[in-house]
């Protein structure tokens, strides 16, 4: 992509500031975001940063392209208040993406979830079941309607992306995010600094671990593509929690035993599997993830090998 004018919403937080600095050398880009979870320090100097909120008026949409992430992206943001959850999710997207249509944009990728398959050992295509079991699940699925609506109703190509488990450690933009960052983040931490990572349950659980870099080239290709409709961004393979602290033991060279606690989440919400099928995305855009897990390991736990 380049010679564009993008705008990233949620544009300073882990996701969107991956992609806001990977745009910014041959794109001019701005960064929209209110400051509740992203930080303006994960942002390059050539990213346009503007402090704001996705349900504000006014907001920079004269622009070619809308990437949509903010949005509150966790079940205990939800459930901590239900109604500031819906407004953010759902009615800050219908916001941008309205503001966007008026100045003209007719092009927007935006971010919902692979929660909404529930949980799921073997891998998940787009046109599989959907289930809402939280508010989260329920916002981000109420996403994709409007995503729907505003295809089949202004011809805008709307391209909802459905992440498996993004990730990419404390040594990139994820810091920021504290116990909200993935696991492998959080974990890693725990190992380098010699505290027993805390898993839930057994630890059997098992998730599509995705690498940022390969979540940002899927969100370039979805809008260079000008897709429509709901496509995975997952890599197929899933790896359970055991394994992974085990696996992080191994590259740092240490040997810290996870503690194993009770799951705070209720087991009847809680997604315990995801696997995604990323065939639609391949066979649309040729998109594949190009860092294995092996590789994105080695990567979260380099800046602890430097110190």
């Amino acid at each position: 992509m380049q010679d564009n004018r993008v705008l990233v919403t949620g544009g300073a937080g882990f996701v969107g500031s991956n992609l806001a600095n990977h745009l910014a050398p041959d794109n001019e880009v701005v960064a929209v975001d209110d400051g509740y979870l992203g930080t303006p320090e994960n942002l390059g100097e050539d990213v346009e940063f503007v402090e704001a909120s996705v349900l504000d008026e006014d907001l920079p949409t004269d622009v070619d392209v809308v990437f949509h992430l903010a949005a509150l992206s966790s079940y205990a943001m939800h459930e901590e208040d239900p109604r500031r959850g819906a407004r953010v999710n759902v009615e800050g997207f219908v916001n941008t993406v309205e503001q966007a249509r008026d100045d003209g944009c007719d092009t927007v990728v935006y971010a919902s979830t692979s929660s909404i398959y529930g949980s799921q050992t073997d891998p998940c295509p787009e046109e599989m079941p959907v289930t809402v079991n939280t508010g989260y699940e329920a916002s981000k699925m109420a996403r994709e309607r409007y995503g729907e609506y505003f295809s089949n109703h202004y011809g805008l190509t709307c391209a909802g992306l459905r992440f498996f488990s993004v990730y990419q450690g404390y040594g990139g933009a994820e810091a920021h995010k504290g116990e909200y960052a993935n696991v492998i983040a959080q974990f890693a931490d725990d190992v380098a600094d010699g505290r027993s990572p805390e898993l839930y349950g057994d630890g059997t659980q098992t998730r599509d671990f995705t690498h940022v870099d390969d979540i940002v080239r899927g969100l370039v290709l979805a809008a260079e593509h000008e897709l429509d409709g709901i496509y995975n961004l997952g890599t197929g393979e899933a790896y359970d929690f055991e394994t992974v602290v085990a696996m992080i033991n191994e590259e740092l060279g240490t040997d810290v035993e996870p503690t194993y606690v009770e799951n705070p989440i209720p087991e009847d919400v809680y997604v315990h599997d995801t696997c995604a099928d990323p065939s639609k995305m391949r066979d649309e855009t040729g998109w594949e993830p190009r860092i294995s897990f092996e590789e994105g390991i080695r990567r979260v736990c380099a800046p602890y090998a430097d110190e």
